[in-house]
């Protein structure tokens, strides 16, 4: 990325970054952060009570300046690092808690950024992202930017299921919808949230969405509901994360997820599950009757078979078209976009695992179990017999 802003300019970016227990991915998005030019940053890392060498790691960056290489840097203004408080106030999220810690932080550490970066310690951050996603967002004359990085996956079962799942979160969260200030349809990800500071500070901050399993999402909806400009786009070129390290963390974080992103979480998984089934019965039969055709030779009188067998072929095509169409909104490559078609069962499953945990009232996450709406509903149910 290419555009700057001006070093002359007097605005300034606070990049915020909440981290629990995120010692393997924390040294590269800071790596990549305190390197950024052509806008004044400063960088706050937020502790949630890690219980690995997430702090230390983010300590050794307070001393960055030190580093030759990194001390010509004369966009780097500084580096701090603080503890979110403990224990979390009642009915909210870990992340929710660290963000707020650093929306109210006062002395040293207090935000002093024109602008405010919030991203998560997996991501990592292209050059010149930070003052291009700035020029970007001021070009546009919005309050709240914010990029989908592109996925780095790993693992036979996250290149089939991560297409599916970012394809279809395309198509119902559309990047163009959302940012249609026209439009009632609203979302973020907090992978990668960048916010005027005066704007957020007055519509409340992360406080405004504690109690929310997915506060990027419900920030985006209370910045468009007060009529403030958002901008969604994809962030490819900018940043990118490697989201999940291992299955059990990528099966954990979207059964948390999936049924709030996807309200008719059972419904869809039916959909995609018979979606499946459909292409796999479509090009079995294809491919078996091609054989059957092509050993029978060709004759004057077979016209009748090759039209069917030819129409059969269109059909399943057609069918992979649809499909393809939907998935390649995420803008994955051709070949990790053509066979997440084996993912679609993945998933089904992982919808209805969702949908099950949130009608169960329990959600966990990082070591954390958190209450749904679920929970709020059976208790209601049960205080009205």
């Amino acid at each position: 990325m290419d555009a700057t802003v001006s070093s002359n300019s007097s605005t300034k970016v606070s990049v915020v970054i909440p981290a629990r227990n995120e010692e393997a991915n924390l040294e590269r998005c800071l790596r990549s952060l305190v390197v950024q030019k052509g806008v004044p940053f400063e960088i706050l890392v937020l502790n949630d009570d890690s219980t690995d060498r997430t702090r230390a790691i983010a300590e050794s960056f307070t001393r960055v300046r030190q580093c030759p290489f990194i001390a010509l840097n004369e966009y780097l203004i500084d580096v701090h690092v603080i503890d979110a408080p403990q224990p979390l106030p009642e009915g909210w999220t870990g992340k929710a808690n660290a963000l707020v810690a650093a929306e109210s932080a006062t002395g040293q550490p207090a935000l002093k950024g024109d602008w405010i970066l919030f991203t998560d310690a997996d991501t990592e951050h292209l050059e010149g992202s930070l003052a291009a996603a700035v020029a970007d967002a001021e070009e546009h004359k919005v309050d709240l930017l914010s990029y989908s990085p592109e996925q780095l996956l790993t693992g036979i079962r996250q290149q089939l299921l991560m297409p599916v799942i970012f394809g279809e979160l395309a198509m119902r969260y559309s990047p163009r919808r959302v940012s249609d200030p026209a439009l009632p349809d609203a979302a973020a990800n907090g992978q990668y949230l960048l916010v005027r500071a005066e704007a957020h500070r007055k519509l409340g901050g992360f406080a405004s969405v504690a109690t929310e399993l997915l506060e990027d999402v419900a920030l985006a909806h209370r910045y468009k509901s007060a009529g403030a400009p958002i901008l969604f786009r994809m962030g490819r070129g900018a940043v990118r994360t490697r989201m999940y390290s291992s299955w059990d963390d990528l099966r954990v974080g979207w059964r948390k997820n999936l049924a709030l992103l996807f309200p008719d979480a059972r419904e869809l998984a039916t959909k995609r599950s018979t979606e499946f089934f459909r292409l796999a019965i479509s090009v079995a039969f294809s491919v078996f009757w091609t054989m059957v055709v092509a050993a029978r030779g060709v004759t004057s009188v077979d016209w009748l078979v090759y039209i069917a067998l030819i129409a059969l072929w269109l059909y399943t095509l057609s069918n992979f078209g649809v499909f393809y169409a939907r998935v390649s909104r995420a803008h994955f490559n051709f070949w990790q976009t053509l066979l997440s078609v084996c993912g679609l069962p993945i998933f089904a499953r992982l919808l209805r695992e969702s949908a099950d945990a949130h009608e169960k009232g329990v959600v966990s996450w990082r070591g954390r179990a958190y209450r749904t709406s679920g929970a709020d509903a059976a208790s209601r149910a049960s205080n009205s017999k």
